[in-house]
């Protein structure tokens, strides 16, 4: 066993299957890009691209993400991870269980096989689709930053993007990485036997060390000097629809659902406001030296690694996030300590009043499902922005307010959304609802909400 790979490259034969859909649907245009190596320094995956011309008045651009997380605890799952398998889960007689089930995978074939139910039945779509696709969702879209700098042309001509996740907090990825080499004491050259250490400084004790400089004592306050400069608070709107969601949350059932013991908070309006509009600064993993779990073996690491997810929110900026980690590390005495971005995902605000929210609006009415912006068109005014969710390469297509821009923006709006329910994404037992019941629907309720939607918009219902 030794220490994680650097990134998960995505085989080719993984984008190649992805092409194979868009060409079954019928696509005339479809193809599999290199996106070369990024401003990080690391290759990004593949990018598929398709368009499927059916001669309509309106053109959509979809979304899709063919990675997935990788499998931290496979012990901890029901069934094989990456094989899947479909059981039944608490009150729903057919769930899908599999990394990826819910993220996102199951919504992605939902659309796709509505679509394809539509051209099988009706022999073309009622809108124009352009497809792409990226591998490196989970390496900070990467890849897909490059892609879209590098080829704007063929974004041409598309009105909208359809994507159920519409505004977008910021994240930027950094690795923190301590040696006996940069230090200038303890093991320069390997890990050495561990009992050297009456007599020899530890880089992984001082990387713990450092790590707890950067954090208040419970872990969950950033103590870098300036971190708050720029935020915006939500607004009166925003703080209401909190309050709207509170009164109906069970924090008991959110803790169940997530696999939780309990929150930061006691009560829902605050964990809702921090998830949608605070910012943190997590410690993914950390590894070096002996990492055989249950087992002896006597080692002084020589070099210790920690990897960190830094979340953030409008007006903030990652970029400037990570000079002040920089800045912080060097007045807290660790100069030493080498700081590597991984990449960073600037957030997005998308305007909620457009043509396609406003089907998608129409069809959750008659699906029987709350719509977020109901209340406000009801009222005949213009809702606030989507509440930021978790990151997604928004900024890229979106044509709303969006953070510091590395790569330009196609500039579009961003709506759509469909019914259905998946959850644990990220985590082991991942799923998604094959065979709904009571007012969850499942993926042929999915599908047809999809199908309902595009419909709605391209005003043939």
């Amino acid at each position: 066993m030794g220490p994680p790979t650097e990134h998960f490259q995505q085989r080719p034969e993984t984008a190649e299957m992805v092409k194979g859909f868009f060409d079954e649907l019928g696509c005339q245009q479809s193809r599999v890009y290199d996106t070369g190596v990024t401003e990080w320094g690391l290759p990004g995956n593949p990018v598929v691209y398709a368009k499927c011309d059916e001669g309509a008045p309106k053109t959509i651009v979809i979304y899709w993400q063919y990675d997935t997380m990788p499998v931290t605890q496979p012990d901890n799952w029901k069934v094989p991870p990456f094989e899947g398998a479909i059981i039944p889960q608490d009150e729903f007689k057919k769930v899908l269980v599999a990394r990826g089930a819910t993220n996102s995978k199951g919504p992605e074939m939902s659309v796709y096989n509505a679509l394809y139910s539509i051209k099988a039945v009706r022999g073309k779509l009622p809108v124009n689709v352009i497809f792409v696709a990226e591998g490196d969702e989970e390496r900070m879209d990467i890849g897909l930053r490059n892609f879209v700098r590098d080829h704007q042309d063929l974004f041409k001509g598309a009105d909208i993007m359809y994507h159920g996740a519409h505004s977008s907090e910021g994240c930027v990825y950094i690795q923190l990485t301590t040696s006996g080499k940069s230090w200038g004491r303890g093991p320069v050259e390997s890990d050495i036997h561990g009992a050297n250490k009456r007599s020899v400084d530890s880089p992984a004790w001082r990387h713990i060390k450092m790590l707890a400089s950067l954090v208040s004592d419970d872990g969950n306050t950033p103590l870098v000097k300036g971190w708050l400069d720029n935020k915006v608070p939500p607004t009166p709107d925003q703080i209401r629809g909190l309050h709207r969601r509170a009164d109906t949350a069970n924090l008991k059932t959110m803790e169940a659902n997530l696999g939780v013991a309990r929150y930061i908070a006691d009560n829902p309006f605050d964990i809702l406001r921090m998830q949608s509009y605070e910012t943190s600064f997590n410690l993914d993993g950390i590894w070096g030296g002996n990492m055989y779990a249950d087992a002896a073996g006597a080692i002084l690491p020589n070099k210790i690694t920690s990897k960190h997810n830094i979340r953030y929110v409008p007006n903030m900026d990652g970029m400037d996030l990570t000079r002040k980690i920089r800045a912080q590390l060097d007045r807290n005495g660790y100069k030493d300590v080498e700081m590597k971005v991984i990449g960073d995902v600037s957030w997005s605000t998308a305007e909620p009043v457009n043509d396609l929210n406003t089907a998608t609006r129409k069809m959750r009415d008659a699906f029987g499902v709350l719509d977020l912006y109901a209340e406000a068109y009801n009222a005949n005014r213009e809702p606030e922005a989507a509440e930021l969710g978790g990151y997604w390469p928004s900024y890229l297509f979106n044509g709303g307010k969006v953070g510091q821009r590395v790569a330009p923006a196609v500039g579009m709006p961003i709506g759509g959304g469909a019914v259905g329910r998946g959850g644990r994404a990220h985590a082991a037992n991942e799923f998604y609802v094959i065979e709904g019941a009571g007012r969850t629907y499942g993926m042929a309720g999915a599908e047809k909400s999809v199908a309902t939607d595009i419909y709605n918009y391209a005003g043939l219902n």
